[in-house]
């Protein structure tokens, strides 16, 4: 299926890949606006700058991350949640983007899911050697919104399991500008990111950035 994302761009045009009931790839989703992306990712981070948080068991995560939008969320030795506040700043985390928020509606709706108004984006920032182990996205009070995943910068391999941890893992390999939405039967399904390979991205150097936009409140 073949359809454009924004009309100022008409001749970008994405494809879908279905992973199950429930789940999609929309390949090349962002291209288009990239470079504008980008440079809002940049305010947010100086506003409330990368951090590597600690697990509730005490380990230092290897991934960095930021937030924006009404609720971020944030882990600790109390444990995960989501908190209006930034608690390195004390602040807001700051204000979700229009720019994020029309993209993140698009992808949701061109999978299947209308009426998606997140109020939350995590940003995490993957180095080579990093990964993110498999996890559920449990801590969202609505589980009927879809998580929206936003891929930009170099490659990463997603790990896309089922309902149990113990079912099969499939590797799905994500590139720059692609988009992963996922939700109905499948929004509890397990999933991570394998290590990070080297690579470099001509817009982002040796590093991916991916934005998850949820619904938590």
């Amino acid at each position: 299926m073949n359809f454009s994302l924004f009309d100022d761009h008409a001749s970008d045009t994405v494809w879908t890949e279905d992973l199950c009931p429930g789940a999609v790839v929309l390949r090349n989703f962002i291209k288009p606006k990239s470079e504008e992306i980008l440079a809002t990712l940049e305010r947010i981070a100086a506003a409330a700058p990368f951090r590597q948080m600690t697990t509730p068991g005490g380990y230092q995560m290897s991934v960095a991350m930021t937030c924006c939008g009404d609720l971020g969320w944030v882990s600790d030795r109390r444990g995960y949640r989501y908190d209006g506040y930034d608690p390195e700043t004390g602040l807001r985390w700051p204000a979700l983007p229009a720019l994020f928020l029309t993209l993140a509606q698009q992808a949701a709706a061109a999978a299947g899911y209308a009426d998606f108004i997140p109020d939350s984006c995590l940003i995490n920032r993957y180095l080579p050697g990093t990964k993110l182990s498999l996890h559920q996205d449990k801590d969202e009070c609505d589980y009927a919104a879809p998580i929206v995943s936003v891929s930009l910068g170099i490659p990463a391999s997603f790990l896309f399991g089922g309902p149990r941890r113990q079912d099969r893992v499939r590797r799905i390999l994500l590139t720059h500008g692609d988009v992963v939405v996922w939700g109905g039967p499948a929004r509890l399904y397990y999933h991570g990111i394998a290590v990070i390979k080297s690579d470099a991205h001509p817009l982002l150097g040796p590093q991916r950035i991916n934005l998850t936009f949820r619904k938590a409140g």
